[in-house]
C-alpha cells in the first residue's frame, strides 16, 4: 500500500482509501485516509523545516529542484503508466502531463535566483535615508490539487512555493494520490530536506479542510470547482492566511469569417477534447460566424468523430483517436444531466450524446457537439466538465463578445482572425484571465494566468508567480549624515 511523507518519512492513517481504475472499475491500490492528526503532524514538519530552508541559498535551492526533476525524468515510463491508470488518460497524455510537470519545475527552478526586492531614496525631512523592499519567503504553503491533471497542478504550485524558500504541505485528490506521492518520493530523493515537501493523502472535507483552516498555513494554493474554493476561502479567511485559487471554467471560443477553419477546428477539437475533456481550461463555447457555420460545423464534426472511448493503454486503430474514459461516475452523470437539460429545450447532438455501445464497464461517454442550446441551458451556464462542446452562430463581432461574456465564469477565451480590430477588442473586452488568438488553448509556464469572477483569485506561472509565495517586507535605513 502506498503510504504519505511526513517529515520525509513514509506515514500510515487508522483508515484507508481505495484507487481504482476509471477504465475498468478495477481497484490499484489503498492509500492512507490522512485527517485533522495527519494534516497537523505535516504542517508541524513543515513548520519546523522552514527556519532551515528558508535561508538556503537560492542557487542551492534551485539546483536541489533541478536534480528533483531530473530524477522525476528518469523514472517517467512508470510514472506516465501510473497517471494512465490512476486518471484515465492515455499516454500521450500522460508524457504531455508530466513533460509539462517537468518543465515547471525547472522553469521555477529558473526563478529561485530571481527573487528581486527594492530601493527607494526618501524625503530627507530628519536626515539622509533610503528604504528597501525585501521579498520574504511566507512560511507553509497547503497546496490542494484536483484530479485532472495531478501533476502539471502540482508543479504549479509547489515550483514556485518551494523556489521562493517557503515549505509546503501537498494534498492530491483521493482518487489520484499514487503518482503524486511517487513524484514527492523522488523530490526528496533528490535533496530535499526532511519536512520540506509533504505530502498528506485524503478527502477534502477531511484532509483539505484541515490543511486550509490550520493556524500555521499562512498561503493555500488551490485548483478546483468553484464551490470549494467559496469554502477554501471561508476557511482561510478569518485568519488573513493568503489564498489563490484557479477555480471553473467556461471559455469561449470565437470564430470569425476570415479565420484558418482548418486550423481552428483542429486546435478547438485538440482543447476541447483532451484529457476527455475534464480541464477547467478549455474552449466549452463556441461562437461562430453565420458566414462560415456550416463550413466550420462540418470541419468540426469530422475531427470529433474520429475520437474512440476506450481504455488508455488500448491504442485505436488508424484514424481513429484514443479518448479515455471519464474520471468519475458521477461526473458522467452530471454531465448526461447537463446534455439532456439542452436536448429538452430544443437542442441537437450532431456527434456523439451518450455512453458508447459495449462500454458497460469504465466511465466513458462520447465526443460531443450541441447545436441551438438555449443559453441559459445547464451545458451553456454550469461548467461542462467532459467531451461535449456547444457550437453558436452568431452574426458580428458585437454578439459573439456580449455572449461570451455571458457567464459567471472568467479563465480563459480564444478568437481566430487575423483581423487587427477583432484580435484587440477581444483581447481588451471578453472578461477571462488570458485570450489566446489563433492559438490552441495551452498554459505557457512563461506567462501568468488565472481567473476573473467565478473562476478565481490569483496568479499561476510566469515571474508574476512568485509574487504569490513571497510577502513584503519594508526597511528606512537612515542615520547616514
Amino acid at each position: 500500500m502506498a503510504e504519505m511523507l511526513i517529515g520525509g518519512e513514509r506515514a500510515g492513517a487508522a483508515d484507508t482509501i481505495a484507487v481504482v481504475d476509471p477504465a475498468t472499475e478495477q481497484e490499484l491500490d489503498r492509500v492512507p485516509r490522512g485527517g485533522r492528526a495527519e494534516v497537523d503532524r505535516a504542517v508541524q514538519a513543515a513548520s519546523a523545516a522552514f527556519a532551515s530552508w528558508s535561508r538556503t541559498d537560492p542557487g542551492e535551492r534551485a539546483a536541489i529542484l533541478a536534480a528533483g526533476a531530473d530524477a522525476v525524468e528518469a523514472e517517467a515510463a512508470a510514472l506516465v503508466d501510473s497517471l494512465v491508470h490512476e486518471q484515465g488518460k492515455p499516454p500521450l497524455e500522460a508524457r504531455g502531463e508530466l513533460s509539462h510537470f517537468l518543465g515547471g519545475i525547472r522553469y521555477y527552478a529558473g526563478l529561485a535566483t530571481k527573487v528581486r526586492g527594492a530601493y527607494q531614496p526618501l524625503p530627507s525631512t530628519f536626515g539622509p535615508a533610503y528604504g528597501l523592499v525585501v521579498r520574504r519567503p511566507i512560511g507553509v504553503v497547503g497546496a490542494i490539487v484536483p484530479w485532472n491533471f495531478p501533476l502539471t497542478l502540482l508543479a504549479n504550485k509547489i515550483g514556485p512555493a518551494l523556489a521562493a524558500g517557503n515549505t509546503v504541505v501537498a494534498k492530491p485528490a483521493e482518487t489520484t494520490p499514487l503518482t503524486t506521492l511517487r513524484v514527492a518520493e523522488l523530490l526528496i530523493g533528490a535533496g530535499l530536506p526532511a519536512g520540506v515537501l509533504n505530502v498528506v493523502t485524503g478527502f477534502g472535507v477531511e484532509a483539505g479542510e484541515a490543511l486550509a483552516s490550520h493556524p500555521l498555513v499562512r498561503r493555500v494554493a488551490f485548483t478546483g470547482q468553484t464551490s470549494t474554493g467559496r469554502r477554501i476561502m471561508e476557511l482561510a479567511g478569518p485568519r488573513f492566511a493568503r489564498v489563490s485559487l484557479e477555480l471553473g471554467g467556461s471559455d469561449p471560443t470565437i470564430v470569425c469569417p476570415d479565420a484558418d477553419l482548418d486550423e481552428a477546428a483542429k486546435s478547438i477539437a485538440i482543447g476541447r477534447y483532451w484529457n476527455a475533456g475534464q480541464a477547467c481550461l478549455a474552449p466549452k463555447r463556441a461562437y461562430v460566424f453565420d458566414e462560415v457555420y456550416d463550413a466550420f460545423l462540418d470541419k468540426l464534426a469530422g475531427r470529433v468523430s474520429r475520437y474512440q472511448p476506450g481504455p488508455g493503454w488500448e491504442k485505436a486503430e488508424k484514424p481513429h483517436i484514443r479518448i479515455g474514459p471519464l474520471h468519475l461516475a458521477r461526473q458522467r452523470d452530471v454531465l448526461a444531466d447537463q446534455l439532456a437539460d439542452a436536448v429538452d429545450r430544443g437542442a441537437k447532438v450532431v456527434v456523439g450524446g451518450g455512453v458508447p455501445e459495449g462500454r458497460d464497464t469504465g466511465h466513458f461517454f462520447e465526443p460531443t457537439i450541441v447545436v441551438d442550446a438555449p443559453h441559459d441551458s445547464r451545458v451553456v451556464r454550469e461548467e461542462t466538465f467532459g467531451p461535449v462542446l456547444p457550437v453558436f452562430r452568431v452574426s458580428d463581432l458585437d454578439e459573439a463578445i456580449r455572449l461570451a461574456n455571458d457567464s459567471d465564469y472568467g479563465l480563459g477565451s480564444s478568437i481566430w482572425t487575423t483581423d487587427a480590430k477583432a484580435i484587440h477588442r477581444a483581447t481588451q473586452e471578453v472578461e477571462a484571465g488570458i485570450t489566446w488568438v489563433n492559438q490552441l488553448h495551452y498554459g505557457y509556464d512563461e506567462m501568468p494566468f488565472g481567473g476573473v469572477k467565478g473562476s478565481g483569485v490569483g496568479k499561476e506561472h510566469g515571474v508574476e508567480s512568485l509574487d504569490e509565495y513571497v510577502e513584503l517586507k519594508s526597511a528606512v535605513v537612515g542615520g547616514l549624515g
